[in-house]
């Protein structure tokens, strides 16, 4: 069956054209325009994959706690259909960021991890790009939560590229992790995966997409923001801070929540990315 084929048969609903948007790891993306003259993004696998279900299920849930007009979660797109081949959401008309959806941004992401949730980690097996995330649901505390499920599972798939001195440098940030992890945090209905490229900005605010979700550490996510550089990263910080104040100290924990997307990449796309996660690891742990 044809792409266009199975949209219409999960939409119930025409499809007028089909543009190819290129491939992102295993799937590939496209612009549908349906014959009602609705465009949506699809998200598309020639073979069944459980990432599309796990993504569709973090954006609903992520989208229920999220604040928006009349409690919509727009901060969020709406799931319009999902499936083992395929995932579709409403197309979203980029603009650019300027600093008053940035101040917005971070006014948004505080209020959405205020929504918090009972345990750390999620009731679905989650993914992080092409890679299964443990969402295993525990009561706490979240350093070893952390320690077991976002950074042991990643350092035994990275360790052939970081090497023995690497992997043992990294396993001591695990070995050290309830001191080097700050106060007590309750667990925060957080987007897992906020780099820069799953930032939409729009003509009217910020939309998150692609998220690796679940019940978290909220520094989590404004760690990731900084990871690879976001637009008006000061004014979210700012905005969200106002909003909701981070515990003293937050900036020199940094790199400990770099450490797993760190380790992420450097399964998915090897040494290059060793010395960085590295240095991750080392100003965790001097902190």
């Amino acid at each position: 069956m044809s792409y266009a084929a199975h949209l219409s048969a999960l939409l119930a609903a025409r499809i007028r054209t089909v543009t190819d948007l290129g491939a992102s790891h295993a799937w590939t993306l496209h612009r549908a325009e349906l014959a009602d003259g609705r465009i949506v993004f699809v998200k598309a696998s020639t073979d069944p994959t459980p990432v599309f279900a796990a993504e569709a299920a973090g954006l609903t849930w992520l989208r229920s706690g999220a604040p928006g007009p009349a409690g919509d979660g727009s901060l969020l797109p709406r799931v319009l259909a999902a499936d083992e081949r395929m995932l579709v959401l409403p197309w979203l008309r980029e603009t650019g960021p300027t600093p008053a959806a940035a101040e917005r941004l971070g006014r948004e992401l505080a209020a959405l991890h205020a929504g918090g949730s009972e345990q750390f980690g999620a009731p679905w097996e989650g993914w992080i790009a092409s890679l299964p995330l443990p969402n295993t649901p525990t009561d706490g505390p979240w350093p070893r939560w952390y320690a077991e499920h976002r950074l042991t599972p990643y350092l035994s798939r990275a360790a052939g590229a970081l090497g023995a001195d690497g992997t043992r440098l990294i396993e001591r940030v695990i070995d050290r992790i309830d001191e080097l992890a700050g106060p007590p945090e309750p667990p925060a209905r957080i987007h897992g995966d906020l780099w820069s490229g799953n930032i939409l900005w729009t003509a009217e605010r910020a939309v998150l997409v692609d998220p690796a979700a679940h019940a978290g550490h909220r520094e989590t996510d404004l760690a990731m923001l900084a990871l690879f550089g976001t637009a008006h990263l000061d004014r979210i910080q700012a905005a969200y801070h106002e909003t909701r104040p981070l515990a003293d100290g937050w900036r020199t924990r940094t790199p400990l929540h770099q450490l797993h997307p760190l380790l992420v990449h450097v399964a998915l796309f090897g040494a290059g990315y060793r010395a960085r996660t590295l240095a991750a690891a080392a100003a965790a742990l001097a902190a």
